[in-house]
């Protein structure tokens, strides 16, 4: 019958499982979605209310997009026409995948990466080429430059989820210029790190940078991502491949918002950067733990046979850390949020107690 065509595309669907996310808890500390606590709610009240008396949610949001646009060109200091939005930077990623690549595309990127790219690569049935991290959770760029020769398409998100890890620059910029196909640059956490690679897009016709507020500005749940690409790419995916409103009035008004105001989220930046350094060097004291370096507003670090006691334990104590289990080598890795310095301090006083 025609209909068993339809079964078995939703049976393939279902055996992939899809993107997984973190266990939901009440009443816990959370600290397992790499969310920005350390923003104020004061800035959160303000982004909305702002957003009600702006917004009049029985019109379509005419000229909203465009006027965002011209925010974030302020904001990253390139071209308005050099700049695309989307429902986060999930979305950005789906369109550009789903329209750029195939069964006969290979992406390169890392072992592990980001898990929705991930999936979304499985659904689409486009090969992958993953190089895998080392021991100590660093990436060899002799070998990305290698394999580079048999893809078609380069993901890398910089830094990387989950493990924290970002090139040098100058050996980023170096693969970037070497590679001949479609490159993609995840910087969601880019606030967090060292370096963007932006201002590359002026001169790399086949490189995106995506970006979102969902991380530096604290507005996961509005949903805003974006990219730099060049003006030819962008004018095609803001014309034809985008939907006709791809946000919410209320995510445009209260976007434009937080892009006036940022100098709070580059407050909190600095803080959460601070305070990174603060729970490694912490958890560097316990021989249980091998901890790694990060460049993002999380820390990895591997706890072994006993992780999922340490896992258990924190639960017990209301704190939810993300609980990842093997990467490469390491058996028992655990991923924990950069919070406030109150939420930090509350976690490494529940290690303490659990290993002192």
């Amino acid at each position: 019958m025609k209909k068993n065509w339809v079964d078995d595309k939703v049976k393939k669907f279902i055996s992939l499982g899809g993107y997984k996310k973190p266990e939901l808890y009440e009443d816990v500390l959370k600290l397992d979605s790499n969310e920005n606590y350390v923003i104020s709610k004061q800035f959160q009240s303000d982004v909305i209310s702002n957003a009600r008396k702006t917004s009049d949610v029985r019109e379509y949001p005419l000229g909203g997009v465009e006027r965002l646009i011209q925010m974030i060109s302020k904001f990253v200091k390139v071209p308005a026409s050099m700049i695309g939005v989307g429902n986060g930077s999930d979305q950005i990623l789906d369109l550009i995948l789903s329209n750029f690549a195939s069964k006969q595309t290979k992406v390169l990127t890392s072992n592990p990466t980001f898990g929705f790219f991930e999936e979304r690569c499985k659904l689409y049935s486009i090969p992958v080429i993953a190089i895998p991290f080392s021991d100590d959770m660093t990436l060899d760029i002799n070998e990305f430059s290698k394999q580079s020769k048999n893809a078609d398409i380069l993901y890398l998100d910089s830094p990387n989820n989950p493990t924290g890890f970002q090139f040098p620059k100058s050996d980023l910029q170096k693969l970037v210029k070497s590679f001949n196909g479609l490159i993609i640059i995840d910087e969601a956490y880019g606030e967090f790190s060292d370096y963007t690679l932006s201002n590359m897009v002026k001169s790399q016709n086949n490189l995106i940078v995506v970006q979102t507020l969902s991380k530096s500005f604290g507005l996961a749940g509005l949903r805003l991502g974006y990219f730099i690409a060049n003006k030819d790419f962008t004018a095609a995916f803001n014309q034809v491949l985008q939907y006709p409103y791809p946000l919410s009035t209320i995510t445009i008004e209260s976007g434009i918002f937080a892009l006036d105001k940022s100098e709070q989220m580059k407050n909190a930046t600095t803080t959460i950067k601070n305070e990174r350094k603060r729970i490694i060097e912490n958890l560097q004291k316990y021989d249980a733990f091998k901890v790694f370096d990060s460049k993002a507003n999380f820390v990895l670090f591997d706890a072994h046979g006993s992780y999922q006691r340490v896992y258990n334990a924190l639960i017990e104590q209301g704190i939810s850390i993300r609980k990842l289990g093997k990467i490469g080598n390491h058996e028992g890795c655990l991923r924990v949020t950069v919070g406030t310095k109150e939420m930090n301090s509350k976690f490494l006083l529940a290690i303490r107690d659990l290993l002192g």
